[in-house]
């Protein structure tokens, strides 16, 4: 009967790997250690980017409370910033994901071991252990969903992410510091191995330990390869193989660069646009004028070079911008100077963003724009044609299309 193998998860001869150990699941630890703090610092400034604290309609987390301690005002500079740490985020979220997996996989035989709890102490660990795990695979599954369906959490994916988030971070803090130090010596002391994770009946290897990590490596740089093209853009686009937006630029022509969402998508109907009826509304200090987009043309025109980036990781590359300044539209309505934070209403029906709002420093830039055309062609109806906004450094749903009304003073 000693002969055959334990039927229950639960006995320590029930996980036969030779592999598991603490050194190989101290070295996945301490990959993970930096990985994921990165992904949650890097989660917290896109959060910070769409200024959730400037107007309701852009905190999509309302009931925050003290988890938005840390907000401040996104910056315009460089205009590359919300492309590098939102494409850094989805990125390395990704690339993690065999990692994250070896690692479950490497301390399974401790969430079945009995008894469930020896002492209060012990039962606060696994409390957390089971935040950790749980906070864990819903965080990147979620953010994996959303990268790749876009729309699949509507209205519901910010608070999920954002809650989520600081479960499962709070759970890893406290996990690393009380395993930390535990995996540094296990590191530094292999090739010896004193673990509750070492079965008493291992079966023979077909893989070393450092062969198995070259195999997560391996997996880790595969997903690497076949979604950093979404951020870089240009000819690394057709690698990104696993990330939306990832073809090949969509059409040709100055008008031929990634969208996030079309017109049709969004229930704008060439009615809704045509040169002769549609006008935009701005309102501020000393009124509101109206204003055809032959009356903009006639206003002074300005240039910017500027990509667009978005939460699911994908930008374009720079595209070249031309339009009127946001702040020379603020003076027009008695905003000299100084201008005001500017609130921007779409004439899109459906959809998230329809509305946004901008800080006083982003309308300040010269670069950002009312842009009445992109690479020297009038916007597509897809790009937000007969006007959209342009920001440096803003997320993309921030910059909105088919803008019906401006609306500059204090939010």
């Amino acid at each position: 009967m000693r002969d055959h193998p334990p039927r229950l998860p639960s006995s320590p001869g029930f996980w036969r790997s030779p592999l598991r150990g603490s050194w190989f699941t101290s070295v996945l630890g301490l990959v993970l250690l930096v990985g994921i703090t990165v992904l949650f610092v890097t989660g917290l400034v896109s959060y910070a980017a769409y200024n959730p604290d400037l107007s309701r309609v852009n905190d999509q987390t309302p009931d925050k409370g003290i988890l938005g301690f840390y907000l401040f005002a996104w910056p315009t500079g460089p205009v590359w910033l919300y492309r590098f740490t939102q494409g850094l985020h989805v990125t390395l979220g990704i690339t993690l994901i065999p990692v994250l997996l070896a690692k479950l996989w490497s301390v399974v035989p401790r969430l079945f071991a009995l008894p469930p709890a020896r002492s209060v102490a012990h039962a606060l660990e696994r409390i957390s252990l089971l935040l950790l795990v749980g906070g864990g695979l819903f965080e990147f599954t979620t953010g994996v969903l959303n990268v790749q369906l876009e729309y699949v959490f509507p209205g519901s994916f910010y608070p999920l992410h954002f809650y989520g988030a600081w479960v499962f971070f709070a759970a890893f803090v406290a996990h690393a510091v009380l395993k930390a130090p535990t995996a540094l010596r296990a590191v530094r002391r292999r090739p010896r191995e004193e673990s509750d994770l070492v079965s008493p009946r291992p079966e023979a290897p077909t893989v070393s330990r450092r062969g198995a990590l070259a195999l997560v490596g391996g997996g880790s740089l595969l997903l690497f390869l076949t979604t950093v093209g979404q951020s870089l853009g240009g000819p690394f686009r057709r690698t990104a193989l696993l990330a939306p937006h990832g073809a090949a630029d969509p059409g040709g022509g100055p008008n031929g660069f990634q969208i996030n969402k079309t017109a049709a998508y969004a229930g704008i109907t060439p009615a809704d646009t045509h040169r002769d009826g549609w006008r935009l509304v701005v309102t501020g200090r000393t009124g509101t004028v109206r204003l055809s987009r032959t009356e903009l043309l006639r206003l002074p025109l300005h240039s910017a070079s500027l990509p667009i980036a978005c939460v699911e990781g994908w930008s374009t590359a720079d595209q070249w911008w031309r339009g009127v300044r946001l702040r020379d539209l603020a003076a027009l309505v008695g905003h000299d100077g100084d201008p005001p934070d500017v609130f921007v209403e779409s004439l899109q029906r459906h959809g998230a963003f329809r509305r946004a709002a901008l800080r006083a420093n982003q309308v300040a830039d010269p670069r950002s724009l009312l842009a009445l055309y992109v690479n020297g062609e009038e916007l597509s109806p897809d790009h937000g044609y007969p006007a959209r906004i342009i920001v440096p450094a803003a997320p993309g749903v921030l910059n909105t299309k088919w803008v019906a009304r401006l609306t500059f003073g204090d939010l």
